[in-house]
């Protein structure tokens, strides 16, 4: 598309195996520690200024966004005044919402102030007592009304925020009495939904954050099938011995796939947001296939993982 990208990553949280993919599509990789607000201030600007970088992103979440948004407001190089970030974080944090309440993700993408639904993923999750995220489902079976509904709550959010470019991730709880926002990010969907919208719609989501940088509109298609995302559930410790992603990888219904451990890595707990990093992606029919295909796909997946001891 013609954008030349310098990508900064907190080396911290930087993978081995997802590097090299970064370094790849960018110009240069740079690293500095997040928890820096000066030292990451500092890198932006010298960045910006010495490459002539014409937008600055922040495509994650957490405490460096406000700092990056700050320094790229000063820059002139975002459309989003600060403040914008703060109002569309508003009322996070709350437990108002209980874990049994079913939630939606709506990604959402504002060109020149606006707002535009691409499309709602549903969560799976472990069920009582817990309700750890185990997965994600595009589309969410939902009906045209009820997307309707959802979709008018996100852009109230997006609109009293005042904000105008970017994409949006939003958390809604569906509520008894109507859905309620949990969570507005400015930044794509995370946990490889925006793999789900490929496979489910054949679009490509990220590529449409660029096309909005150029003031194109998304235009997305209708869902042909639907894809689910599935975290493999593994019980916390070291890792021993594991088979079976060689059969995961060729089967004809898995369209991604990750295993980052090898023998002796620390496997973190269902629930922990590092467990997400290991995962199956499947297309199918119904929601009810795409279930019960990740259920397959994680039975072929036999681990030897010693417990952990306390």
């Amino acid at each position: 598309m013609g954008f030349h990208i310098w990508s900064v990553w907190d080396p911290s949280q930087l993978e081995a195996d997802f590097a090299p993919r970064v370094e790849e599509f960018s110009e240069q990789l740079l690293t500095t520690d997040f928890a820096d607000e000066t030292g990451l201030r500092e890198t932006i600007s010298r960045t910006a200024q010495s490459h002539g970088i014409d937008a600055v992103l922040h495509c994650g979440h957490g405490s460096s966004v406000l700092p990056v948004v700050r320094e790229a407001w000063r820059l002139g190089l975002s459309p989003n005044p600060p403040a914008v970030y703060e109002r569309l974080r508003a009322g996070e944090g709350d437990d108002w919402a209980p874990a049994l309440v079913p939630r939606v993700s709506v990604e959402t993408q504002t060109v020149n102030g606006t707002h535009h639904v691409l499309g709602m993923t549903a969560q799976r999750t472990t069920g009582p007592p817990h309700f750890f995220v185990t997965g994600y489902l595009h589309p969410a079976p939902l009906t045209d009304d009820e997307q309707k509904i959802i979709g008018a709550v996100v852009e109230e959010r997006l609109t009293a925020s005042g904000y105008r470019s970017g994409p949006a991730h939003t958390q809604v709880a569906l509520l008894p009495h109507g859905p309620r926002i949990v969570s507005c990010q400015a930044h794509p969907g995370t946990d490889r939904i925006p793999l789900l919208f490929e496979i489910a719609r054949g679009f490509d989501l990220e590529a449409a954050v660029f096309r909005g940088l150029l003031g194109s509109r998304p235009v997305v298609p209708k869902a042909s099938r639907y894809a689910e995302v599935g975290f493999f559930l593994l019980p916390e410790g070291r890792l021993e011995t594991y088979t079976g992603t060689e059969d995961i990888a060729v089967t004809p219904w898995v369209r991604g796939a990750r295993f980052p451990y090898t023998v002796g890595d620390w496997v973190a707990p269902v629930g922990d947001p590092h467990a997400r990093r290991a995962y199956v992606v499947v297309e199918g029919d119904t929601p009810e296939v795409t279930r019960e295909r990740v259920a397959k796909a994680r039975q072929d997946l036999v681990t030897d993982i010693r417990p952990a001891t306390r």
